[in-house]
This record gives C-alpha cells, sequence and structure tokens, in this order.
C-alpha cells in the first residue's frame, strides 16, 4: 500500500495529544494508515463480535491490555469505552497513546465530545485524492477514467474491477450500515434515494422535490441524507457567507466526497460512457471539488468553503477561505479553455469590494479545466485537471 498524505499530520498530531480520532468513510485505508504509522502498536478491531462483547460486558478488562496504548478499530461499535479512556489518558496524558477509528463520524464525535474534548485530536482519512493515486506503479490514467474509478483504496492496491467493487460496496457497506443506523424497512427505495443524490450532484439541494422523486416524506429525505454526510457518503457545499444582498441562492449544493460512488450510483459501467454522458460536467465538477476537500483534510486543515451563486445564474464554482487567502475556483469539464470560463470573477470581486473586503485584490483566480495545458492568463490561472494537486493548492 502506498503512503498516505494524512500519515505525516497524523505523526505529527500523536506527538502533541494522547488520542488522535481517526474518521472516514468505510474502506478508506484507516485502519491500514494506524497500522503503517505505528508498527508493532496492540491492535484491536471492535467490528469482532467477540471483542465488542468483551468490550461491552468488561471494559476494564479489555483495556487492561493496552496499559502502554494502542489502535482501537471502530471504536463507535463499543462507545462505552470512551469514558474509560478519558481516565486512563488523565492518569497518564502521554502524546500518543491511543489512536482511535471510526467509520461513522455523528455518534462517534458526540462519544468523543462527551468523553474526550481536550484528549484527542480529530483526522479525517478520506478516499484517495489523485496525488496518492499517481504514487501507484502504472500509466497514467485519462481524465474519465481517474473519475469513474474513484479513490477507494482497494480498487487500486489489488487492481479490482471498479464498477464490480464499487457495487458490492454499496449493497454490502453503505447499504448495510445506513440500514442499521436508520432502521430502513424499504432497502428498494433507499437504494433509488442514493440514485437521486448521484443525479443531483453539483445542484442546488431541494430536500421537498428530492423527498417526492424518492416517495418519502421531507423529514425522511433529511435524516437520510444527514446520515450520508455522517458516514462521509455525501457532503453539502454551503453558499458564500458573506451578506452581498438579496440576489444570493440560500441553499446549499450536494456533492460525493468520491465521484467514482456517485458514477456508479448512475449505473455507468465504463469510463467511455462519461465522454458523451449529459451529466459528465457536473460529475468533473464534483471532482474537482472533492479534490479540493480532500487536499485539505489530509493536511489537517480546514477552511471555510463555499460557492457563490446568484440568482440570475452568476456563478464560482468553489470559494476557499484560508485566513486573509481567498481562491475562487471554476470547473470546467471541457477540453478547450474559453476567456468566457473567467468571467463571473470580476463580477464577484466587485460585490466583495463594495463590502469593504479587500481580499478581492489578491484573490486567485482559477479555472480547471478538462484540457491538457496549463497557462497563466491576465484574467486568472487556467489549470489542466493533470496539475491540480500541483498547482491549484500549492502553499503560497
Amino acid at each position: 500500500m502506498i503512503r498516505r498524505t494524512l500519515q505525516e499530520h497524523l505523526e505529527r498530531t500523536a506527538g502533541r495529544y494522547p488520542v488522535v480520532t481517526m474518521t472516514g468513510p468505510r474502506q478508506s485505508g484507516k485502519t491500514t494508515l494506524a497500522r503503517m504509522a505505528f508498527p508493532g502498536r496492540p491492535y484491536v478491531s471492535l467490528e469482532t463480535p467477540s471483542e465488542r462483547e468483551f468490550a461491552a460486558e468488561d471494559p476494564l478488562g479489555f483495556l487492561a491490555r493496552f496499559e502502554s496504548g494502542g489502535t482501537l478499530d471502530e471504536i463507535q461499535r463499543a462507545p462505552n469505552l470512551l469514558s474509560y479512556l478519558q481516565g486512563m489518558v488523565d492518569d497518564d496524558p502521554s502524546p500518543g497513546r491511543f489512536v482511535l477509528t471510526g467509520s461513522q463520524n455523528l455518534p462517534l464525535l458526540e462519544g468523543v465530545s462527551q468523553s474526550l474534548a481536550g484528549r484527542t485530536a480529530l483526522l479525517e482519512l478520506l478516499p484517495l485524492a489523485l496525488e496518492e493515486i499517481r504514487r501507484f506503479d502504472g500509466p497514467e490514467d485519462d481524465l474519465e477514467t481517474v473519475i469513474w474509478r474513484g479513490g477507494y483504496p482497494r480498487i487500486l492496491d489489488r487492481g479490482l474491477p471498479p464498477a464490480e467493487w464499487l457495487a458490492d460496496y454499496t449493497a454490502t457497506y453503505l447499504e448495510r450500515d445506513v440500514r442499521n443506523l436508520l432502521a430502513v424497512g424499504d432497502l428498494e427505495t433507499f437504494h433509488t434515494f442514493l440514485r437521486l443524490c448521484a443525479g443531483r450532484v453539483g445542484q442546488l439541494l431541494n430536500l421537498a422535490s428530492l423527498a417526492a422523486d424518492c416517495g418519502v416524506s421531507q423529514p425522511t429525505a433529511r435524516r437520510w441524507l444527514s446520515t450520508l454526510e455522517a458516514s462521509f457518503i455525501t457532503f453539502r457545499l454551503q453558499p458564500f457567507h458573506a451578506n452581498l444582498g438579496k440576489r444570493l441562492v440560500k441553499r446549499p449544493k450536494l456533492y460525493f466526497h468520491d465521484p467514482g460512488l456517485a458514477v456508479s450510483l448512475l449505473g455507468i459501467d465504463a469510463p467511455e460512457q462519461l465522454v458523451a454522458h449529459p451529466l459528465r460536467g457536473a460529475m468533473f465538477e464534483g471532482w474537482v471539488i472533492s479534490e479540493v476537500v480532500k487536499w485539505h483534510r489530509h493536511r489537517g486543515r480546514r477552511p471555510q468553503l463555499s460557492f457563490y451563486g446568484e440568482r440570475n445564474r452568476l456563478e464560482i464554482d468553489l470559494v476557499v477561505e484560508r485566513g486573509a487567502e481567498l481562491t475562487l475556483i471554476e470547473a470546467k469539464a471541457g477540453r478547450t479553455s474559453s476567456s468566457e470560463h473567467f468571467a463571473a470573477f470580476p463580477t464577484f470581486a466587485e460585490r466583495i469590494a463594495a463590502r469593504g473586503d479587500e481580499r478581492w485584490r489578491v484573490a486567485r483566480r482559477m479555472v480547471v479545466y478538462g484540457g491538457e495545458e496549463s497557462q497563466s492568463r491576465s484574467q486568472g490561472e487556467l489549470v489542466s485537471w493533470k496539475d491540480l494537486p500541483a498547482i491549484a493548492f500549492d502553499d503560497p
């Protein structure tokens, strides 16, 4: 397995906190990373029924094996351990004693906030970013293959057929986990909900419409979507928060952390089918935004991410705010560039300049497109999808 970008931040953080909690979707590589970063450390998976039963019935006896620390995998399966861990690290707060992993963000964070607040750092491991995919041996992929295959490590590490693996992932991990969390009775309806979410990537989220198309109530749709977010399947991108007037849209947009999973749910079985697909642009936009999210999360950073949209359809796909730094990103799936791709940037600058926000003067303006050549232009930077990790997110 290749070295994950998050490993450097994980090792550095373990030198500061007694507990490090690493969350992320199932099969994103959390277990592998924890064991690579801390070889020889005691390890246990709470997915194992006997270990889970031991932890539930005798938590002190269970933890006695880890007096010097260890890695506890899928900790949300035994949330009662967290309060006992609190006592252990209070008695001995040496850095790096425990690494906890979990794939259900909401219940895990609730337990951590109650028992380990101030004692643990929180990290997220998402599926592979493009910079990590390139660490595997093999020829350079085309854009459609990169989007279609996605970034779940097992696909690349074992050379598995992406369409087959992603379908199995949906059926085994995703539907099983979410069904357990939500007590979903009609699995087919829930699968329809997943496909409808995939078809709405890059669109303004309309829960009423989503619920009606799926045949469920709006509260049910809201609960299902929140669980998908807590399981690191989908995320919402909020509109730019500054009050620039009533012309702005108010609803968030919907995206998937892994574009390959979204493509699979749309029934796209081969990368060449993506070339002329009507949702190719939305899938490319989702890929670009997920790359930005992964680049920052895997370095332990949490910038403010949003999109800018006006009711007259003027839009910037992604606004990245890191302190005084502002980066504006447009995603264009076409292989040719146009000066029109930069057209929204000056209007955005006018809007925030009118509010006295001086960041418009130094904001990076970037168009990421499906072509091969990156260029520096007077309107901004034209960035090939191939150069996205190297150019788009490098440190200033």
